[in-house]
Parts: structure tokens; sequence; C-alpha cells
């Protein structure tokens, strides 16, 4: 006897399950840890639904329920619901067609000016700087705004070969010029010689800055499919962030609408239909749910106005000192604080910062171009809301100047400040350059940057590199502006150095018993040196010592047997 069916639900299709993510690759993905990750889709099998028949979605609906809207028709703003009858038998429904008299039209000129970007990446081989790594092919969103100028992401085109675009509803892809690119703001600017491109679009216009609760609508073309999608939601958040491709801090915006692989670069619209952000990351972890991070109005401003200014991407200034917080009386007692008086401590002060000719260890700065600064650092922003005061120094452009108030043996001090940008002892980006190197028999020395360490021991180098590098990496400040930290990146085997082939990223000391200040100076040093031996001083107490003829003769047949066209890289050469 069969066994009597039971009634029940059907259990639930196993969800999406996504990691981090950054732009959609449409080819496989290379090793690179820097920002691209990847997404994981398990798709759900069809599941018969009983009762009624489900409304068609619409657009608005979208909006209103946090999905993606993916329309053939991009001029189909609702769909009414399918019309029903009855024939015959009492249980039969009949689905008929939607009349499409009764379908509403509506025209959404920003969302007609986000485009969809098609680049192809040709990263560097830090592991061999003589060559670059496998092209390989990513997708993004992108819009348009005034002076026929595309707004995307930075790491969007990053190390580009070839950038396209195609317009919302359009089958041609347009081949784009990159203008400029933001590394600290992850933004990029492109542009479009076709005048075909430029017509029947309007730019998008930009609004003020969100208040927190203010409804944000994301666009853009996420993985999943081909046309563009509508996300919803609403500003949670505004702060300080860390963006992630510029290894820096600015202003940001988290939102809970989706921010999906693909979405990088894409508008961020008001309920007013004006551009209040670009997508750029997203927060995945077991612990959170849907936090995505938008780049706010003040920072696109900052880029746009730097470029038009400049003609060029100069960057954000900082005002290149460490700082401590004066929140405990007895250490505001100590510096020789009034109860009225506040501000932050001056901890260390960057050598190669213009702060370095006047400012001191253990000043207050209790002021910045007016604004007083509380002891924790923060400033007033907006009604009930405060901010880091790196805020205010961020908002103005390289080469202003800013009036610091500081207190120093109990007397306030106000200085003019010139503002420069950030020098870095270990650079965060290498923008868009090769990476140098310079070969002599076997060894091959390269300058550290995060880029390259990120390429060496992965996504997790904070943890698995050498603790000197990530020392200098962490703490230690440029002494000069030239200033590199130049190591051994590893030994191209040889006769010439047996005994050697161990020494893996370490730094290099001196040469001959001069320091060695960055890759060019080692480079010019052997190129000329005139002793009997090469010696060349390491951490931790390593030498390596070489005969000057036989090391310079050997180079050559070490070059060939690794298809080396050069010796040193093209920017040592000058």
């Amino acid at each position: 006897m069969p066994e009597p069916r039971k009634r029940g639900r059907k259990p639930k299709a196993p969800e999406t399950e996504t990691l981090t993510m950054d732009y959609q690759y449409t080819n496989p993905t290379p090793q690179n840890d820097a920002t691209v990750t990847d997404t994981h889709h398990n798709p759900s099998s069809p599941r018969r639904t009983r009762g009624r028949a489900r409304r068609a979605l619409t657009e608005d609906d979208n909006n209103n329920n946090n999905g993606n809207v993916n329309n053939s028709n991009s001029n189909i703003g609702h769909l009414a619901s399918p019309e029903r009858s009855r024939h015959g038998d009492a249980n039969e429904i009949t689905i008929l067609p939607p009349r499409w008299d009764s379908v509403a039209f509506k025209a959404v000129p920003s969302m007609d000016a986000v485009v969809k970007v098609f680049c192809v990446h040709t990263e560097p081989n830090f592991s061999l700087p003589w060559q670059r790594k496998r092209q390989y092919s990513s997708s993004s969103s992108g819009f348009i705004v005034g002076g026929r100028r595309v707004l995307t992401n930075a790491h969007s085109v990053e190390h580009h070969t070839q950038v396209k675009l195609k317009k919302r509803g359009s089958d041609t892809k347009y081949l784009a010029t990159v203008l400029s690119i933001g590394t600290e703001c992850d933004i990029a600017m492109l542009s479009v010689n076709d005048d075909e491109f430029w017509e029947g679009v309007s730019p998008v216009e930009f609004g003020d800055l969100p208040a927190l609760q203010d409804a944000v609508t994301v666009v853009g073309y996420p993985i999943g499919g081909d046309t563009i999608s509508v996300t919803s939601g609403v500003v949670s958040r505004m702060e300080i962030l860390s963006y992630a491709h510029g290894s820096t801090e600015l202003l940001g915006l988290q939102i809970d609408a989706a921010i999906n692989s693909g979405n990088s670069g894409g508008p961020a619209f008001n309920d007013k239909d004006k551009c209040v952000g670009i997508a750029f990351q997203s927060l995945k972890h077991e612990d959170v749910e849907n936090i995505g991070y938008v780049i706010p109005t003040p920072v696109i401003m900052h880029f746009i106005q730097d470029y038009e200014r400049n003609g060029a991407y100069t960057g954000f200034p900082i005002l290149g000192v460490e700082w401590q917080k004066m929140e405990n009386p007895d250490l505001r007692m100590a510096m020789g604080m009034r109860r009225d008086q506040k501000g932050v401590r001056v901890r260390r002060i960057e050598p190669t910062a213009p702060e370095s000719q006047v400012l001191k260890s253990s000043d207050i700065i209790i002021s910045f171009d007016g604004i007083d600064i509380a002891n924790d650092g923060t400033v007033s922003f907006r009604h009930g809301e405060r901010i880091s005061f790196s805020y205010l120094v961020s908002q103005k452009y390289t080469g202003d100047t800013a009036v610091v108030k500081v207190l120093r043996n109990s007397e306030v001090l106000e200085f003019n400040i010139k503002l420069a940008t950030h020098k870095r002892l270990i650079p965060a980006h290498i923008n868009g350059r090769p990476p140098p190197y310079y070969i002599i028999a076997g060894f091959v020395f390269t300058a550290v940057t995060v880029p390259y360490l990120r390429s060496e021991y992965g996504k997790d180098y904070e943890f698995d590199a050498p603790v000197k590098l990530l020392d200098k990496l962490l703490h230690a400040m440029a002494q000069s502006v030239d200033e590199q930290v130049v190591v051994i990146s590893q030994v191209l085997v040889a006769d010439i150095n047996i005994g050697y082939e161990e020494i893996v990223n370490t730094q290099v000391l001196a040469f001959n018993g001069k320091a060695v200040r960055n890759l060019k100076s080692l480079a010019d040093m052997v190129e000329s040196c005139k002793d009997e031996y090469l010696k060349f001083d390491l951490e931790y107490q390593q030498i390596v010592v070489l005969q000057t003829k036989t090391a310079k003769a050997a180079t050559s047949d070490i070059l060939s047997t690794h298809c080396i066209p050069s010796a040193m890289s093209d920017d040592l050469k000058t």
C-alpha cells in the first residue's frame, strides 16, 4: 500500500552565497588579492506556487523591496497585473496576456546616463618585474557627467589596456580614454571621442550631501544579468571611512542598499533624481547584512575640481602629523591646558611634510582654519553629528594654505601651513607605472610597495610578510621625498651566487659602506663601482660579497638564460 501523501511546504532552495566583491570579471580571474574578489551563485530550483498568480514586478516595487530591475524594455515603468478569467471548470484558471494599452511608460533621464564599463587589464608581475601578467577582462558601471566626461571607480580601470563603454539600450561599445585616475578617492574620469556616444543623453546632476535616513537608489550593471539594475535603501551612517582601494581615509556614506559585483562606479540617486554618490565597496561578513558604501558628493566634486584646476589629479592633502587624544584630565593639566581649551597632541611629524618646519612634538592643535578641535579629534559637522577633523584637511587642495592654532608651553601660536600630499615610505600604489628593478649577478633588487607585498604574500600580507618590512610599512616615516625600501626580491640561481640562493625579500641597507637611499642610487653605485668587491649590507646583519668584474660579466649570461631584456627598468636608465 503506498504511503499517504504528506501535505506541507516544499523545502526552500539554497540561498545565494556571496563573498566580498568588487567589479565583475568576464573571464577567469588572475591572482589579485588587492580589492578584487569573487561571487558564487547557487541557483535555486524553480518552485511551484499555490493560489493566485503573482503580479508582475515593477521598477517602483524593486525600489521598495531592495530588488534588482532587469527589464528588457527600458521604457516600461509599470506592468499591470495580468487579467484572469474562468472558463468551464470552476478550478480552471486562464492567464491572459496584459493589455498594452494599460501599460504606463515613464522616462528616466538619469538612468539613461548610466553606462556599462568594459575594461581589459594587464597587471604588472611583481615577482618578474620585467614582464606583465596575462590580461583579463572585467565589467563595472559608470555615469555621464558634464563636459563630455564619464565617472567610474579607479579600481574599475586600474592597469587598463583598453576601456569601452556601452549605453543603456544600445548594442554598441565605444572606445574610451582614461583622463585621470584618483587612487585615494577611488574615482576615475573617462571620455569618448565618438560624437554618437553623447547623442540623446543628459548628464547627471549632483545633489547635496544627504542626511541620515534619506532614501538612496543605486543604479548599475551588477552580476546576475546584462541589463541595468536598481537597488534602494537609506543612508544609515556618515563618517570618515577607510577606502580599501586607496588605502586612505575620506568621508563616506554607509547605505543598506545592495551593492554587488559590477555595481562599482554606478551612481546613487536621491529621491529628487540627483546623484549623491558613487558605489564603490561593500562589507561582507557573516555577522552583517546589506552594508554598502558610497563616495559622497564632496569627495567627487573635489576630484573633478582638482582635475579642472590642475589638468591632472594631484590628490588629497594631509596635515602630516600623528596625534593623540587629550581626553584624560591629568594629561591636559600636565600639558598646560586650561579648562576651556581643547585639542589633540602632536605625537610625530612627517619629516617630508611642510608642517615639520613649524610644528613640534607635544604641540596641542586647538583649531584648524578657525574651527575648534575637540579632545577626541572631532569637529562639529551638522546638527547632532561630529566628524574627524581630517575631513577639514581633505576639503583643501594640494598647495592650499591653512591656519593652524597650537598651544605650546601654555602659549597659543598661529601658523600658516602649506598643505601637501602624503609621502609614504612604502607607497600604497605604483600609479600605473611598471615596478622598478635592477639585476646584478642574478640578484634582483626592487623597491617595496604595498602591491608588491600583496603579490608576494597574498591578501594577508599584513600577517605573513617579514616583520621588519611590516614595521616599516606601519610605523616608519620617509626621511626624504625620494627614500625607498630596497630589497633583494630573489636570486636567479647561477654559479656566481652559490650560497646566496635563499635570500628573499631582505632589505639592502648599504653598499660598500654607503647607505642605500633608493633603488636608483644603488644601481648607480654598482654600475660605477671600481672596487675589487661588491659588498651589500643586508638586514639581520647579513652580507653579500661578489667580485666586481666576475659579477658584471656573469650578468649578461643570466639575463639571456631567463629571457630578460634589460638589467634594469627604464626609469633607472635616465
